[in-house]
């Protein structure tokens, strides 16, 4: 079998920021440990909040969490009720002060996170794999994305032995460094077992702002 590498990390530190921003050195486990547990804690108190990602920073005895979601609505709740009790529980759980703030996804149907969630809430209502996979893909390409490629892994069909189908359109570069693509996956739980959902979705190059040499990347190219 082949190594299969998250895009997402494979660029980590070339076009793409890490998700944690912090430093420590003596209570480096203590707040991994907690980072895992908010995380767990959103995806699971969150899941009808379309949140694509989580971005987690601690500065002076303080932790800011950011949660960017196709829902805030939602996530916000009357009157701001849902918000506070998410707080709540997250304070409780790294006793220490929680900023949250929610932001709003520009446009979701170029989110990989979003897509997948998209795809496997279809096949859990029963909707044919092919169709669902071929219109959220064009739905993508039309949203502006470059290339999209999702693939679906289980019984599909209700089918007595599991296999995999892929749909690609567009460009997906994914040995590029320079390209960004973002990678998604869920799970649909449907009678016949669960189904794998993944998308990856390319949305364009990343060019260097300027090189070590104080060289733009276009008049390196030009010369």
């Amino acid at each position: 079998m082949g190594q299969k590498v998250d895009p997402r990390g494979f660029r980590l530190g070339v076009i793409r920021d890490w998700d944690a921003r912090w430093y420590a050195e003596k209570d480096y486990a203590k707040f991994l440990q907690q980072d895992l547990q908010m995380r767990s804690m959103v995806k699971r108190k969150c899941s009808n909040g379309y949140v694509a990602r989580m971005e987690i920073e601690r500065i002076s005895g303080e932790v800011m969490v950011t949660l960017y979601s196709s829902r805030p609505g939602i996530l916000i709740g009357r009157g701001g009720q849902n918000v506070e009790a998410l707080k709540s529980d997250m304070e409780k759980l790294v006793e220490e002060k929680i900023r949250l703030t929610i932001k709003e996804v520009e446009n979701p149907e170029v989110e990989a996170v979003l897509v997948a969630r998209n795809i496997a809430e279809r096949l859990e209502g029963r909707v044919t794999f092919r169709w669902a996979m071929k219109q959220t893909a064009g739905r993508t390409m039309q949203a502006g994305a470059l290339g999209v490629k999702i693939k679906c892994a289980g019984r599909l069909g209700g089918q007595e032995i599991a296999r995999s189908e892929t749909l690609h359109l567009g460009r997906v570069p994914l040995h590029t460094l320079r390209a960004n693509i973002d990678y998604g996956f869920s799970e649909a739980r449907t009678a016949m077992g669960r189904i794998g959902v993944k998308v990856w979705i390319y949305k364009g190059d990343i060019l260097p702002e300027e090189r070590k040499s104080g060289v733009t990347a276009e008049e390196g190219e030009a010369s």
